[in-house]
């Protein structure tokens, strides 16, 4: 492993660590201001279900599934923050200590969430668990449409327990947020119409769920993308083979986390742009310019569709 690899392990197991030493010393006290966040958490005289999530993309969905009844604040809602080693502050922690609903991504890309979650009494939703994603599986679960689905409703469940008085309006905000998610799902089923079979390759893992909905296939070389997936630096060789893959044109598409641009991605960019291979760009959080899962989702979708018309 590289010697970056090896930090990000490190800081990863750190933040953890951090995260359950805060809480503990953190007890009922706290801050209203936020690293990193939209808002500030607190309690709420008016009745308000304070919730907080890990990362923005589960925050949305809280939110759209809450209305008026909840408070959200995301801690990450930013492009520029790396998730995986997210340090919490003592703040963030005072926000979760003060929560009612704690939504986590789970599948180990948020530890430090979910420890520090544990050690509260916020009802805690956990989205890859509620879609049967563990640890060890792809944590980006929000590419997943069955994930999404799973989460909503495992976030509208948390509020009935926490809110009974007003389960009903969750039970209708529910269903307002499946009925855009069944638009977003016709959307990927007619991309998959033009996508299905196609070869892609990534230079990171991010939106494989994704890729999978639309019925791509995965053709990235295997030795590339096992070093991407233990945090390690590819080997000079895997670069090379997975250059000249994209120079002869053998993908389809290539997908391209701008978040993690370095001297590899833009060598395989410019591959891909020697071979005629279309490049879709995302990033692993969400962009502030989409309020919701569902826009960012769709707009990807729309994304992977126009690329693949070739």
């Amino acid at each position: 492993m590289t010697a970056t690899g090896t930090y990000r392990r490190i800081a990863r197991a750190a933040a953890c660590i951090a995260a359950a030493g805060l809480v503990a010393a953190m007890g009922a006290c706290g801050s209203h201001e936020l690293s990193g966040t939209s808002e500030a958490a607190s309690s709420n005289a008016s009745g308000t279900v304070n919730v907080v999530a890990s990362i923005n993309q589960w925050g949305s969905v809280a939110g759209e599934i809450g209305g008026s009844r909840v408070k959200v604040t995301s801690i990450i809602n930013s492009t520029a923050v790396e998730a995986h080693d997210y340090e919490p502050t003592s703040a963030d922690i005072a926000a979760m200590t003060k929560a009612d609903v704690i939504i986590v991504n789970g599948a180990g890309y948020d530890s430090w969430a979910t420890k520090a979650a544990s050690s509260t009494k916020a009802q805690v939703v956990n989205a890859a668990e509620s879609g049967g994603k563990h640890d060890g599986d792809n944590p980006h679960v929000w590419f997943s449409a069955a994930v999404r689905t799973a989460a909503a409703k495992a976030i509208a469940a948390a509020y009935r327990h926490s809110d009974a008085a007003h389960a009903e309006e969750y039970n209708k905000q529910l269903k307002a947020w499946q009925d855009k998610e069944k638009t977003l799902e016709s959307a990927i089923a007619e991309a998959k119409q033009r996508l299905d079979g196609k070869k892609y390759a990534a230079t990171e893992s991010v939106a494989a769920y994704l890729a999978d909905d639309l019925g791509l296939t995965d053709a990235t070389p295997a030795g590339y993308a096992q070093a991407v997936a233990n945090e390690s630096e590819p080997a000079s060789g895997d670069v090379t083979a997975f250059s000249k893959l994209l120079q002869a044109g053998s993908v389809a598409l290539l997908v391209v986390n701008t978040q993690e641009s370095n001297a590899t991605t833009k060598q395989l960019t410019t591959a891909a742009g020697q071979g005629g291979v279309r490049v879709v760009e995302l990033t692993e959080q969400m962009p502030k310019h989409y309020s919701t899962l569902t826009d960012w989702m769709t707009a990807l979708v729309a994304s992977f569709a126009t690329a693949g018309k070739a």
